[in-house]
């Protein structure tokens, strides 16, 4: 019950050298997040050109053009899925990095907690994806 309240009473400060940091952590992790959104758009792109290729292969005729221009479409389809499922966790890095850049800025300490919430998402986001990616390695590998 003491050990309860006394963390419950007592406030956070932050001395210079830990500002130092978030605000370094802040820079770096703008840095990933503008190049996890070029690779967004690069791996989008690729899936819609690939789905342009295959559908036109599709078209040419039969046989095994028919076949590739089928997979190729799945592979464009999963490239797009897979775009679209990474633009989540990018979002939260990219939010949690300007959210910490103001907090800083503005000393201000709800502003500080709501940027750690968003790296919470983004870390939440890269467990679960973890967890369903090793459990399909994982029945892959059983099979």
């Amino acid at each position: 019950m003491t050990e309860q309240s006394k963390i419950e009473n007592y406030d956070l400060k932050l001395n210079e050298s830990a500002k130092d940091s978030l605000n370094e952590i802040a820079k770096w992790t703008y840095y990933v997040s503008i190049i996890g959104y070029i690779a967004i758009v690069l791996i989008f792109s690729a899936g819609l050109y690939g789905l342009k290729i295959s559908y036109s292969m599709r078209q040419i005729g039969t046989g095994m053009y028919r076949i590739g221009g089928n997979l190729g479409i799945l592979m464009a389809l999963l490239r797009v899925a897979m775009a679209l499922i990474y633009f989540y966790p990018v979002y939260n890095l990219n939010k949690f990095s300007s959210e910490m850049k103001e907090a800083i800025n503005e000393n201000d300490a709800e502003m500080l907690a709501a940027s750690f919430k968003y790296l919470q998402n983004h870390y939440k986001y890269i467990g679960v994806m973890t967890v369903i990616i090793s459990l399909i390695y994982l029945v892959l590998f059983i099979r």
